[in-house]
């Protein structure tokens, strides 16, 4: 069985743009975590900078975690949602901007280092731009990967998941697609930097997930991280797994299998109005339960599949492997 984990402010009030003050009441941070523990089959968190780890109050972070159990699979650098990313965070046009986006970034590898944590998964939301002849596409894409080149070289003992995105908040992201991601991770020839894979944000760029898996698997195993959620493919709505989606979560996870993939499942959702800790035991279970029909004989049952390409056969196959 794979290795389970949540973003650890899933749990609690999440916002969205109509309401800031959210649609539910604050959880204290030691309450996330107790709830987080009790989710079967969940072994990690995620923890976003700022909003939940800071320099600070790492110490006590940590602490809560041993106190659970738990383990600190990757910080997130809030590069998105503070005022003075505005116009772009390691890419902005603004060198001191640049310098302090660098400068943060260094303060979470710190902070992963005290946490005893491995990765950085890096989303920066806020690079990238909005409008035809707003960037120069050549400077600023060089300054992100100079800025992530930089500090992975300077931190080989942490992996950076280079979380992409199509859109949102910019309406163009520097970081699309899997495979621009990837050239973008290559370009670095550094073996501690690939790529985070969102499943939602992997739906509204069009991709086929376990597509994106085979081509970062396939082209140096630069397949660092997942992140799980659902959506109905035009926005990143952020939804409870499988719901939505589900025959596509059979292959990904047939072909996460047959890669090899080793990294962690992590769940990545914003459930506004349901409750969060139900919401993302959901999604846990949906995943288990097609982990665990993938026995030997299914994995050869898919891999029989694949070679035929009978469409027919294929959604017979999972009527009656998931619905019998």
């Amino acid at each position: 069985m794979s290795k389970y984990s949540i973003i650890l402010g899933n749990l609690g009030n999440t916002c969205d743009r109509f309401l800031s003050s959210g649609y539910k009441d604050e959880i204290p941070k030691a309450e996330l975590i107790k709830q987080a523990s009790e989710i079967e089959g969940v072994e990690g968190v995620e923890l976003v900078g700022t909003w939940d780890v800071a320099p600070e109050n790492v110490d006590e972070v940590g602490e809560l975690l041993d106190r659970y159990g738990l383990e600190c699979v990757s910080i997130i650098p809030d590069h998105f949602s503070q005022k003075r990313w505005g116009k772009g965070c390691l890419a902005a046009k603004d060198s001191e901007i640049r310098k302090q986006a660098l400068d943060y970034t260094f303060d979470c590898v710190e902070m992963a280092r005290k946490l005893n944590c491995k990765t950085l998964n890096i989303w920066p939301g806020q690079d990238g731009y909005d409008y035809t002849l707003q960037s120069n596409l050549v400077q600023e894409r060089a300054w992100l990967k100079d800025a992530i080149q930089t500090v992975a070289t300077a931190a080989p003992d942490i992996r950076f998941a280079l979380e992409y995105k199509p859109k949102e908040p910019r309406n163009f992201s520097f970081m699309a697609r899997a495979s621009d991601t990837l050239l973008l991770a290559k370009e670095t020839k550094l073996d501690n930097v690939g790529v985070c894979i969102d499943t939602g944000h992997a739906f509204v760029a069009g991709e086929n997930v376990a597509e994106s898996i085979v081509i970062l698997q396939e082209y140096g195993r630069k397949l660092f991280h997942m992140h799980f959620n659902d959506n109905y493919g035009t926005w990143d709505d952020d939804m409870i797994v499988g719901s939505v989606h589900f025959p596509r979560y059979i292959e990904m996870l047939f072909w996460l299998k047959e890669t090899k993939y080793d990294g962690w499942l992590s769940m990545d959702q914003y459930p506004y109005r349901e409750d969060g800790q139900g919401a993302l035991r959901e999604s846990v279970e949906f995943l288990r339960m097609i982990e665990e029909k993938l026995s030997d004989q299914v994995m050869e049952e898919i891999r029989d599949l694949l070679t035929k390409g009978n469409a027919v056969e294929s959604q017979r196959w999972i009527r009656k492997t998931f619905f019998k």
